[in-house]
């Protein structure tokens, strides 16, 4: 079983940058296709990045050029780096497998842009 905690969410401002980990409590590196999910109060929980374990990565339109997915497998950690951030990427961001897994969804880690 795999336990996801998610960390370094806060509040940044427009156009400033922020770094967010998750670690995993299991072995992540067991799972080729991990990404970084988003959810706003009223809408579905969307992905946003995604990694393989080869290093290939998937972007939404939305945050392509601004975020960049990255893993540590010998850290069982997947890290999301939002630079540039915009108004509409405040949400609450998740770690999970791609396709996620319901039962390891965790906490999540809230981000709040503003100015």
């Amino acid at each position: 079983q795999v336990r996801l905690v998610e960390s370094g969410g806060g509040l940044v401002q427009p156009g400033g940058s922020l770094r967010l980990s998750c670690v995993a409590s299991g072995i992540i590196s067991r799972y080729n296709h991990v990404g970084w999910y988003r959810q706003v109060p009223g809408k579905q929980r969307d992905l946003v990045a995604s990694i393989t374990i080869g290093g290939t990565t998937n972007y939404a339109d939305s945050v392509k050029g601004r975020f960049i997915i990255s893993r540590d497998n010998a850290k069982n950690t997947v890290y999301l780096q939002i630079n540039g951030a915009k108004v509409e990427d405040a949400a609450v961001y998740y770690c999970n497998i791609v396709p996620a897994r319901g039962d390891f969804w965790g906490q999540g880690t809230q981000v709040t842009v503003s100015s």
